[in-house]
Formats: structure tokens, C-alpha cells, sequence
């Protein structure tokens, strides 16, 4: 795992009127790494990821892509730093096929300006091989006929399948059955082996341990703690969530200075 940062927040605030979503975050992930960030309901962690991929911007603080500060105004910014995310609901079209949506808005052209089918098709498989995916059949099938895993397996391959950099998973094995679970788990590691930086957002502590070489914690839109899996338990990261120093209370008024 490389010691510099692919990705990295410093001070990243974000309001919704009265609402502080975020305050003061922290936040980075190294090539290889596995980064997993957790916290309550409410926490701050959709609100952290979707202001990494340009869905929100943010009010103050940086953002910084292998060392340098970067603006992100909106998804195709994210895109082209490498910077990709596969959400809960994954966005797969079901009535296309796994090649169809994983060139989804990016089709290739070859002559004439027709699909180039033999093209896609050869990519998809070989992206599909590169993450050891063997559970789907073919790439020509339906995404309606594909299990929740191998769904996952198809939205992951579209991520990484652009020469991304970073991946970040929001709660990829929510509502998988145990087999379905393990397959995605084992993707999430090849990722990190193939040396991308990947942040996995979950509330299921026992897969962060079993995956994520790190873990962020956030409390009421605050960056409490940074730890490394091998050195913590479940019950330190539980009680970083639930009760975590925080650095300002929310609601609470600034003191004022005569």
C-alpha cells in the first residue's frame, strides 16, 4: 500500500440550510487500500461521498487527487480523475444486457458510426475476468435474470472498467443472501489487491473487519476516528460510533466573546 493518498478531505464542510451535514471532515485512502467508513444514521457518510463524486458541492475545505487539490463540480469531474461509485441501487438498467450496461452512455463506435458489439462484448468479458467473476454465465444475459451478487459483480465491473483510480461501494452486500455476501466480499479484496483505493461504506461490522485494512468513523457529520482494522475491535469501533468525542455540538449556539 502506498504511503501517499490518492484521495484526500481536509476540513470538508456541508450545510443544507440549517441542517450541518458535515463539519470539519477528514477523510483520505491510499492505492490498495481498503477503506471502510462507517457510522450512525445520519452520520454523514451519503452526504460525504456524493460531495467526493461532484453530486454536492461543498462549502468549505479541500479536496485533494494524488497530492493536489482538485474541484469536483460534478460527476464527469469525479469520472475523470478516476474517481467512481457504485450506489445501493446499484443503476443497472434490468431489460439490458451485463454488456450493454456496463458501456451504459459510453458505447463504442467502430465503422459507419454503428455499435461496436465485438468490441464491448471482448472488454466486458476481460474486465469481468480480471476480477476473478466466474457466477455469471454470460455477458450477453439480461440483468433482470442476475442475482443480487452477481448484479454487484456487474455494477463493480462498470466501475473499474474506466481506468478508475478510486471505487467507492455504498453498502454493496445490504440485502444479499450468506453466498451472495461472500462473492462480493471477495471482489472488494481483489480490488484492494489489483492496488485501488476503495471505500466501502457499511453498517455490516463484521465484513469491515473481515475486508478493510482501515476504518473511518463519522458522528453527526464529524470525523472521530481513524483506525486500523488489525488494531481495534468491534466494540472500539461500536463505541467510536455511538459515542466519539465530538469537536463541536450540533445546534449549539458559538460562544460569544465580549
Amino acid at each position: 500500500m502506498s504511503t501517499h493518498p490518492i484521495l484526500e478531505l481536509r476540513g470538508v464542510s456541508k450545510r443544507f440550510g440549517a441542517v450541518q451535514a458535515l463539519y470539519q471532515v477528514d477523510f483520505k485512502v491510499h492505492p490498495g487500500e481498503v477503506m471502510a467508513l462507517v457510522g450512525d444514521n445520519g452520520a454523514g457518510k451519503s452526504t460525504l461521498i456524493k460531495c467526493v463524486a461532484g453530486i454536492y458541492p461543498i462549502d468549505a475545505g479541500e479536496v485533494l487527487f494524488d497530492g493536489n487539490p482538485v474541484q469536483v463540480h460534478g460527476p464527469k469531474d469525479a469520472a475523470a480523475l478516476g474517481i467512481e461509485v457504485v450506489y445501493q441501487d446499484l443503476a443497472l438498467a434490468d431489460n439490458l444486457d451485463v454488456v450493454q450496461n456496463m458501456f451504459l452512455g459510453r458505447e463504442q463506435l467502430g465503422s459507419l458510426r454503428r455499435l461496436d458489439e465485438v468490441s464491448m462484448e471482448r472488454r466486458a468479458k476481460e474486465t469481468l475476468d480480471s476480477l476473478s467473476v466466474t457466477t455469471i454465465r454470460s455477458v450477453r444475459q439480461t440483468v433482470a435474470g442476475l442475482s443480487g451478487g452477481q448484479r454487484q459483480s456487474v455494477a463493480v465491473a462498470k466501475a473499474v472498467m474506466w481506468n478508475s483510480k478510486v471505487v467507492i461501494l455504498d453498502e454493496p452486500t445490504a440485502a444479499l443472501g450468506v453466498a451472495q455476501t461472500r462473492q462480493v466480499l471477495d471482489l472488494v479484496k481483489r480490488l484492494g489487491q489489483q492496488g485501488l483505493a476503495v471505500v466501502l461504506v457499511s453498517h455490516n461490522l463484521h465484513d469491515i473487519f473481515e475486508v478493510a485494512d482501515s476504518i473511518t468513523v463519522l458522528r453527526l457529520g464529524q470525523s472521530i476516528a481513524e483506525h486500523r482494522t488489525a488494531e481495534v475491535t468491534q466494540t472500539q469501533v461500536v463505541e467510536s460510533i455511538t459515542a466519539g468525542k465530538l469537536s463541536k455540538v450540533p445546534g449549539l449556539a458559538e460562544e460569544v466573546v465580549a
